[in-house]
């Protein structure tokens, strides 16, 4: 009997023996399958990344060619305009080089101008004399400074012209002050144009008009008095434009004095 109990306890112990070492290995095994499995997910996830990080680099890839367009032609056409600006410049070089020379001869042009413009002055019915020689000296003073260039002194004396041209064809009225029988006496001139200058006095009694001839004052005809009044309140815009009637003569001897000194 206690033979047969030890082979039993003998055979249990055997088995439970070779039952250890399976149920170890199917622990690793176990083990193994849970690494393997996370691995795979770790795998995955990476290889997601990769596949976001390809798409977006892909997509970055498209914009990046499609601005490389976008500037490719916008070069072409930059260059095209550096082109054009480079001939325009080589013209304004050219024209530069043009404008020098013409200086020289622009120079001389403009006292030629200068001098003819004095002739015409003094040669002139006698109005704004003081402020009319103020502008030629100004002008003498222009001539004379070097840091004018010719285009400024061109200007200047063109503008001259335009005023002295748009005398010819306005009137003005403004005080000046004569000299009768050794006394000065405040006036006021009436201008037309070129072709009358009047003066009275406040109290009617003087009425003289410029007789280009004789370059001097003489009596005018008391039947103007009218006349030069209206004249006078349209000049000061105190009435509508209106007729006036002035005796006139054709300064043909200022126009002849001016065209010899001219000519010479």
């Amino acid at each position: 009997m206690h033979t047969k109990i030890a082979l039993l306890g003998s055979a249990v112990l055997a088995a439970a023996m070779a039952t250890a070492p399976a149920a170890a290995q199917f622990r690793q095994a176990l083990d193994i399958s849970r690494q393997t499995a996370t691995d795979s997910a770790r795998s995955q996830q990476r290889v997601d990344e990769l596949d976001q990080e390809a798409t977006e680099l892909l997509t970055e890839y498209r914009a990046l060619i499609k601005q490389l367009n976008i500037l490719q032609r916008f070069n072409e056409s930059q260059r095209a305009e550096v082109e054009n600006q480079l001939e325009q410049i080589r013209g304004l070089e050219i024209d530069i080089a043009n404008v020098e020379g013409l200086g020289q001869a622009v120079v001389p042009l403009i006292g030629d101008m200068l001098e003819q413009l004095k002739r015409i002055v003094a040669a002139d019915i006698p109005f704004l004399l003081e402020e009319r020689q103020a502008r030629l000296d100004r002008l003498d003073g222009v001539m004379a400074d070097s840091t004018q260039t010719p285009a400024s002194r061109y200007r200047l004396i063109v503008e001259a012209y335009q005023i002295e041209n748009e005398y010819g064809r306005t009137i003005s009225a403004y005080d000046g002050t004569v000299t009768e029988e050794g006394q000065e006496l405040t006036v006021e001139f009436l201008r037309v144009g070129r072709i009358a200058l009047i003066y009275k006095s406040a109290d009617d009694s003087l009425l003289r008009i410029y007789n280009s001839e004789t370059r001097q004052f003489q009596d005018l005809s008391r039947d103007f008095l009218d006349d030069v009044r209206l004249g006078l309140r349209m000049a000061k815009e105190q009435t509508p434009p209106g007729l006036l009637q002035i005796p006139v003569g054709a300064p043909e001897a200022a126009i002849d004095g001016v065209s010899s000194q001219a000519s010479e």
